[in-house]
C-alpha cells in the first residue's frame, strides 16, 4: 500500500485571517471537494463536550467544516451518539441540552443536530464489518448509516483506557449506538487494589454507572453488576489502585473500535479531521477537563484515518510535555516509570498501538503517510 497524504497546518494565523478560514483552507488543500457532495447527506460525527468540560472543540470549527459542505451543494448535520453511561448526554434530549449549552445549534454551526441513535439509544443499525475478527457486525447510529457521506471531526486528546482519543475512537466508540458501545466495552471490568486505595473518593466522583462504594475502612469496591467497564475511574485513581486483572480487556477495546470504524467507514466516501489542542489527560466524556498535558500543535485533514491518528500520534510524540499537568507531574515523580511515550506516561494502564495496527490490519488505512504542511 502506498503512504497516505495528511495535510498539516498549524494554528499561527496573520492579521485578519481567522483559524475558522484557515481550517477551511486545510481541508480543501487535502481533496475534500474530491467527494460529491452534490444533493447528498453529510454526517458530520463529533463531540459535544459533556456539561463541565471544557476541552471540546468550540463549535466555530463545525461551522468552518458546515460550510465547505454547503459550498460544494452537500446537506450537512452534525451528529453523536448517546452514552452508555449516566451523564448529560445519555439520552437525546439531555444530548440536545447539553450540545446547546456548550454552544452548539443551528446559529452558530451553520446546520442541524441530530442525535444519530435516537432518543433513548436504542435506534441502532446492525452494519456488516469488513474482515472483522472480533465482531462481525457493528450496533451503529442509524443516522451515521443513512447519511451518504461521512466526515469525522475530532479533538485529539488522551484517553485513560485507549491511550488517546482521535479520529477512530471518534468514528468507532463513538458511532457506537448503546448496545454498541457495551459490545466494544464488555471484554474487562477494573478491580481496586485495596492495599493502594487510599479512600480519595475520586473514583466514585468520575464513576457513571454508580458502581463504586466504600467499605468500613474506606477502601474503595467495584460492584461488578453495575460496572459497564468504561475505564473512567482508571484514569480517575491518582495512586494506580484500579487495574484491568484482563491483560488484553483494553487491547480488545483497541480492536473493536478500529472495527467498529472499518464498518462505519465502508462502501462511501468518508473524510476525516483532527485538531491537536487543549490536549487534556482524559476523555472529553468527563465533567472536567485538567489541564492540557501537551502543548497546541495544529490541524490535520486526510482521507485515511489510520494514516491521519498514526500522524497525530507521532506530532504528539515530539512535543514537550507541560509542567504543570498529569503527564508533567509523572514525568517529575522519581518513583515513575518512564515508558518514554507521552501515552502512556500520561496514564500507564492504556494500550493505544493495537488500535492502529488493527485497522491497518483490517483495510481501513496505513500508518505508512506523508505529512503535507499548509501554511
Amino acid at each position: 500500500m502506498e503512504k497516505s497524504k495528511v495535510y498539516f497546518t498549524d494554528f499561527r494565523t496573520r492579521v485578519g485571517v481567522s483559524q475558522g478560514e484557515k481550517l477551511k483552507r486545510l481541508i480543501r488543500a487535502a481533496g475534500i471537494s474530491s467527494i460529491d457532495f452534490d444533493g447528498k447527506f453529510v454526517a458530520i460525527k463529533m463531540h459535544f463536550g459533556e456539561l463541565g468540560n471544557l476541552a471540546y472543540l468550540r463549535p466555530n470549527y463545525a461551522k468552518a467544516v458546515a460550510d465547505v459542505v454547503k459550498e460544494l451543494g452537500g446537506i450537512p448535520f452534525l451528529t453523536d451518539c448517546n452514552t452508555l453511561y449516566p451523564g448529560s448526554r445519555k439520552n437525546a434530549v439531555e444530548h440536545l441540552q447539553c450540545a446547546e449549552i456548550n454552544g452548539f445549534n443551528s446559529v452558530t454551526t451553520g446546520c442541524q443536530i441530530i442525535i444519530a441513535d435516537g432518543l433513548r439509544g436504542t435506534d441502532d443499525a446492525e452494519i456488516p464489518v469488513p474482515n472483522g475478527e472480533l465482531c462481525k457486525t457493528a450496533l451503529v447510529g442509524r443516522a451515521l448509516v443513512d447519511a451518504d457521506i461521512l466526515i469525522s471531526l475530532n479533538h485529539f486528546k488522551g484517553h485513560e483506557s485507549t491511550g488517546f482519543g482521535g479520529a477512530l475512537k471518534n468514528i468507532g466508540m463513538g458511532g457506537g449506538s448503546r448496545a454498541g458501545k457495551m459490545i466494544q466495552h464488555n471484554d474487562g471490568k477494573p478491580e481496586v487494589m485495596q492495599d493502594v486505595c487510599r479512600g480519595c473518593g475520586r473514583c466514585a466522583s468520575s464513576c457513571g454507572s454508580d458502581a463504586i462504594s466504600y467499605g468500613p475502612d474506606r477502601k474503595a469496591i467495584i460492584n461488578q453488576d453495575l460496572c459497564k467497564g468504561c475505564g473512567r475511574c482508571i484514569g480517575a485513581c491518582n495512586f494506580d489502585a484500579i487495574v484491568n486483572r484482563n491483560e488484553d480487556a483494553n487491547e480488545k477495546l483497541c480492536c473493536k473500535i478500529a472495527e467498529y470504524s472499518q464498518a462505519l467507514c465502508s462502501g462511501r466516501p468518508s473524510f476525516h479531521i483532527s485538531l491537536i489542542m487543549d490536549v487534556s489527560p482524559n476523555c472529553d466524556c468527563h465533567d472536567e477537563n485538567d489541564a492540557a498535558i501537551l502543548p497546541d500543535i495544529g490541524m490535520l485533514a486526510s482521507f485515511d484515518p489510520v494514516a491521519l491518528d498514526q500522524a497525530c500520534v507521532d506530532l504528539c510524540q515530539k512535543a514537550t510535555p507541560i509542567r504543570n499537568s498529569q503527564l508533567g507531574d509523572n514525568l517529575a515523580d522519581p518513583e515513575h516509570h518512564h515508558y518514554h511515550d507521552h501515552f502512556f506516561d500520561n496514564n500507564p494502564n492504556v494500550r493505544w498501538k493495537e488500535t492502529l495496527e488493527h485497522a491497518e490490519k483490517i483495510g481501513l488505512g496505513t500508518r505508512d503517510y506523508e505529512l503535507k504542511i499548509i501554511k
